[in-house]
């Protein structure tokens, strides 16, 4: 089966930086699941794997605005340190995890005062150019919840 609009694909992915460095690979044990043509993924990884099949590997390399979007140098938000996650002390530089109405988002520390964090809402790859190698693992059709959800369910996906 081909990947097209309304397939779930599950892929492993190793994702590198212009200079070859690797920033973050998944988990061998646990693919990345998404439906395809429901905007759940990068653009330029969707356009990338429009067409392939399981088993097949690729290599794309993806301009800023086809992957996590240019910088936006007035991307900035007062925090109260309460909200964020993944460290007891916070240092500028650090990455957090903050809950917003739209899912889970990364942010970047600026600066650190007693109460509140000055966080940078840009993704930390925004405005960098890279390269990803795609495993496609598995492809499949989606299920008529899962479209009308407009997720995957299960392994990899979305658990209600």
């Amino acid at each position: 089966m081909q990947i097209a609009k309304d397939t779930v694909v599950q892929f492993n992915y190793v994702l590198k930086d212009v200079e070859g460095n690797v920033l973050e690979t998944s988990d061998e044990g646990s693919p990345v699941a998404y439906l395809h043509g429901h905007r759940n993924m990068m653009s330029g990884i969707e356009k990338a794997l429009e067409g392939k099949s399981a088993g097949e590997k690729l290599t794309v390399t993806l301009a800023p605005e086809d992957a996590y979007g240019e910088r936006k140098e007035e991307a900035e938000q007062r925090i109260p340190s309460k909200h964020l996650q993944g460290a007891k002390r916070w240092q500028p530089g650090m990455v957090a995890v903050v809950n917003t109405d739209a899912g889970q988002r990364q942010v970047t520390v600026k600066k650190v005062g007693k109460f509140m964090i000055t966080v940078d809402l840009n993704h930390p790859y925004a405005g960098k150019t890279l390269t990803f190698d795609l495993d496609v693992q598995s492809v499949r059709e989606a299920q008529a919840e899962e479209i009308a959800h407009g997720h995957v369910h299960g392994d990899g996906g979305h658990h209600h």
